[in-house]
């Protein structure tokens, strides 16, 4: 009997507990845990890109030709040398100091130098004398001649004496002439407008004649003394164009033309030198010596090219994004062939095809097979007028 009375109250306590729960209100957790799970349910976020965000895989032409190496050099350059043995007295120019054509770069002791011309004026002098004296001698000995009162022999001995004294003349002459050109030698001066790049002596130094006193350089004449290998000389000819890079231009291109090719080669290096000179519209260095290095543009061909940006760069490998049926993003491996000095872009070898669309500026954070949705014109301005790259937003 008492078991029959407990499970009746227990069949009712749970009666009346279910219908307090069925008229509770439900509870703020329970309805949170409702809205996450339908929001976990929304679609996956798509790439919206633009027109502008995709390049299209084409052919292009391809320089190719041999290496060239070597330095840039100005075509003026003058060394400087002493043409008279003196002591220097002034250096008026150093390294880097911009000169004009005749500037008075070294002054060289004239003390010697100006004793010699001074003997040599006065030398000068006395002959002019002696000849003047001579021709009145000669003078009245033809006039006795002609009226018999001197000998034939006499006759000839004033004419020897006035040839002499013209030779002495012209002799002291000469003599004054070189010392005013040594005179002016002890002053070195600038043979043309440029800037001194290396000054070899100083105040005080003994000049002895042909010793190295300055060097000056044209700056703005400047050319690219390169060499290239004698088994690809052949196909290099004047007036092919030439990309090459410079040391200390990082990131810079300079363009030239081929001027000329010597005609022989290096007997040790089996090298031929090549004269190029800058292209009207390339820039130019303004220090001489730098290396550099570049391509002869000697031959042209077709290929498959991707700008640089496109390519992302793993290693050794490299990988582009490809668009697959404008719908969907693929990482693609590329094999990549020589770069074109002239545009910076890469040879493509495999990995796309003519064709094939690519995104220009490829994220680390794409994924493969992520959605992609192409913006409208109007949506891809307002995106770049709120300051958001069009390729970044989500829908």
């Amino acid at each position: 009997m008492l078991r029959k009375t407990i499970l009746v109250l227990a069949i009712a306590s749970t009666l009346v507990a279910c219908s307090k729960e069925a008229k509770e209100p439900a509870k703020p957790g329970a309805a949170s845990a409702q809205a996450a799970a339908g929001k976990d349910a929304k679609p996956p976020v798509k790439l919206l890109i633009s027109p502008e965000d995709l390049v299209t895989v084409q052919s292009n032409s391809i320089a190719s030709g041999p290496v060239i190496t070597g330095s840039v050099q100005p075509e003026r350059k003058a060394d400087l040398r002493a043409e008279v043995s003196a002591v220097v007295l002034q250096v008026l120019k150093e390294n880097g100091d911009v000169v004009k054509r005749g500037d008075v770069l070294v002054r060289l002791d004239e003390t010697a130098i100006r004793d010699s011309l001074a003997s040599a004026d006065a030398s000068a002098r006395s002959a002019a004398q002696a000849l003047d004296q001579a021709d009145r001698q000669l003078e009245r000995m033809k006039t006795l001649r002609s009226s018999g009162m001197t000998s034939a022999q006499a006759m000839d001995d004033a004419e020897i004496r006035r040839n002499n004294a013209s030779s002495e003349l012209a002799a002291a002459r000469a003599r004054a002439v070189l010392a005013r050109q040594q005179l002016a030698r002890t002053q070195v001066r600038a043979p043309f407008d440029g800037v001194v790049s290396e000054r070899k002596v100083s105040a005080g130094d003994t000049a002895s004649v042909g010793k190295e006193l300055l060097k000056v350089i044209d700056p703005t004449s400047m050319r690219f003394e390169g060499r290239v290998s004698a088994d690809r000389i052949a196909i290099v000819k004047a007036g092919q164009p030439v990309s090459f890079r410079i040391n200390g231009y990082a990131g810079q291109e300079f363009r030239g033309v081929v001027r000329r090719v010597d005609p022989a080669a290096n007997e040790v290096t089996r090298q031929v030198e090549v004269l190029v000179s800058f292209a009207p519209d390339s820039p130019q260095p303004r220090v001489s010596g730098l290396y550099g290095e570049g391509r002869i543009e000697a031959e042209a061909s077709s290929a498959l090219m991707l700008p640089e940006a496109t390519l992302v760069r793993a290693g050794d490998k490299a990988y582009a994004w490809r668009l697959k049926d404008r719908a969907t993003l693929q990482k693609v491996d590329i094999k990549l062939g020589m770069r074109d000095p002239r545009s910076g872009s890469y040879e493509i070898q495999g990995g796309v095809a003519a064709g094939d669309i690519v995104l220009r500026a490829p994220s680390s954070s794409f994924k493969d097979g992520q959605q992609v949705q192409m913006a409208a014109a109007t949506k891809v301005a307002s995106a770049t007028a709120n300051g958001t790259a069009p390729a970044a937003q989500g829908k």
